[in-house]
């Protein structure tokens, strides 16, 4: 039986070497097509970028700039780089815009406000409005390379893409059946509107007046408006809008660090005031003491019940279910005139806030104490009608000493006990003309209430809200100190400037 069978082998040789010249040639083929596809393609690029070519000067740059001194100062820095690498290209420069100087008006950092401004003055001879943060990078070569491919003429809402993916309270619960189906853009990797969509939602402002309610995520609002219940155009994922470190497909990437302007501040300069009630001292204070009471040097716990266990003070307020303006202020009245007149900051926090001390330090470092500093979280109420912003008090809200001399020097207090303290007190600093100064490193829920890949290019100072959650280990990955954090806290004289 075995002579058949070997020849059985040879006759199937020849068989095999067929089939794998076949295979062979196939391949060869195959690579062939591949390259000849690719020189399609790129060929289509050229044509489509030559039809949609747009020069320099078409495209408006806007900085989502703030007044404080220290974004004031890092957005003139972004504009300078911007304008350097523009005249290295030989194009006519563009216009560059800082946000905080186009209006006085106090939802100017909302935008929509601002797009009839936009409309009227840059539509004749612009194409795109580019939107970017004090902090984004941006390669204009390749920015220019990516407009191109998007034809001018038509309405375009591009950014990098987040999606919920568990419906949120800061999103209202929005698209709960299904919260990864609506996309909204990443402020940090920059995001572009055409000017035909920019003269579309200019005609929808003028014939209805924006909602007087709450802002609370301007960059899933603003997403929200424009897709206008499926009459508008989502968001287009536009893959060279990057956070990540810079590399050769990205127009944009964003600097992901913790500001240091010098020295951290000292812990004695911080005092840290927690309000709570006596019926959360056994669950929510033992939290606090196992997470972030040892970092802090000053902290005061105050209650409607003095507990010389904690120990809590006791300023006199009866409790309210919610609000705690009455406390609040108190809590103001207190560091003012009692016994803190050294303190340069106060941070008020809730009993459920989870906050990172050290981090604090570091970011404070960038403010200037002796200036009306009030910074947070920016949350906004009204302010499509002249309303206010304010800073959401979940989060923590910080005061310099300034600030709070300034608004106790004033007349503007609580209307009663129980009145939302965080936006009286957004409601007076407006009036005193003192802005609030908006950090996104501060957060009023949990970590799975926001996108990973919005998170992943932060370094958060605190989060808010023991809900479904373990608060303990919360704290211990996102908010303890590590060494790794070492590494991002960089002198703002040592950040080199990439053009």
């Amino acid at each position: 039986m075995q002579p058949p069978a070997r020849c059985g082998r040879r006759r199937a040789l020849p068989a095999l070497l067929a089939l794998l010249t076949c295979s062979g040639a196939f391949a060869l083929v195959s690579e062939d097509i591949k390259k000849e596809v690719k020189r399609t393609q790129d060929l289509e690029k050229s044509v489509i970028s030559r039809k949609n070519d747009i020069n320099l000067k078409e495209i408006i740059f806007v900085i989502q700039s703030q007044s404080n001194s220290f974004h004031a100062q890092r957005a003139e820095q972004l504009k300078k780089r911007i304008l350097k690498q523009a005249a290295n290209l030989a194009q006519e420069l563009p216009r560059v815009l800082l946000l905080h100087q186009l209006a006085k008006q106090e939802g100017a950092w909302t935008i929509l406000p601002l797009l009839p401004h936009f409309s009227v003055t840059y539509s004749r001879n612009s194409s795109w409005i580019f939107f970017c943060e004090e902090e984004t990078r941006i390669q204009i070569p390749k920015l220019l390379e990516t407009l191109r491919r998007y034809d001018p003429s038509k309405e375009w809402f591009l950014g990098k893409a987040l999606h919920d993916e568990e419906s949120t309270i800061i999103h209202h619960y929005a698209f709960s059946e299904n919260p990864t189906v609506f996309k909204y853009p990443d402020f940090a990797a920059g995001w572009a509107l055409s000017i035909p969509l920019v003269n579309k939602l200019t005609k929808r402002l003028k014939s209805e007046s924006l909602k007087s309610d709450f802002t609370i995520d301007l960059k899933h609002e603003i997403a929200l408006y424009i897709w206008d219940k499926g009459e508008g155009p989502p968001l287009t994922p536009v893959p060279e809008f990057c956070t990540e470190i810079m590399d050769s497909h990205c127009a944009t990437t964003f600097h992901s660090f913790l500001p240091l302007c010098g020295k951290p501040v000292k812990k004695e300069d911080i005092f840290v005031a927690v309000k709570t009630c006596k019926k959360f001292h056994g669950d929510r204070i033992p939290i606090v003491k196992q997470t972030w009471e040892g970092q802090a040097r000053l902290v005061e716990y105050y209650s409607d019940y003095a507990d010389s266990a904690i120990p809590t003070v006791d300023l006199g307020i009866p409790n309210t279910d919610r609000g705690h303006c009455g406390k609040t202020f108190a809590i103001l009245e207190r560091f003012l005139n009692h016994s803190h007149d050294k303190i340069t900051w106060l941070v008020i926090v809730d009993d459920d806030t989870l906050i990172s001390i050290s981090r604090l330090q570091h970011l404070l470092s960038c403010y200037d104490s002796s200036e009306p500093v009030f910074l947070g979280e920016r949350y906004g109420y009204g302010l499509g009608t002249g309303g206010y912003s304010y800073v959401t008090g979940g989060g923590g809200m910080v005061f310099s000493r300034e600030a709070i001399r300034r608004l106790l020097a004033s007349k503007c207090r609580c209307y009663s006990n129980d009145a939302p303290d965080d936006m009286v007190l957004g409601m007076c600093f407006s009036g005193l003309e003192i802005p609030v100064t908006h950090s996104p490193l501060f957060h009023q829920a949990r970590p799975v209430d926001y996108p990973k890949d919005y998170l992943s290019h932060q370094v958060p100072v605190s989060f808010h809200k023991h809900w479904n959650i373990d608060p303990v280990q919360v704290y211990f990955t996102w908010l303890a100190p590590r060494e790794e954090d070492k590494g991002t806290q960089r002198t703002q004289e040592g950040i080199r400037e990439e053009l």
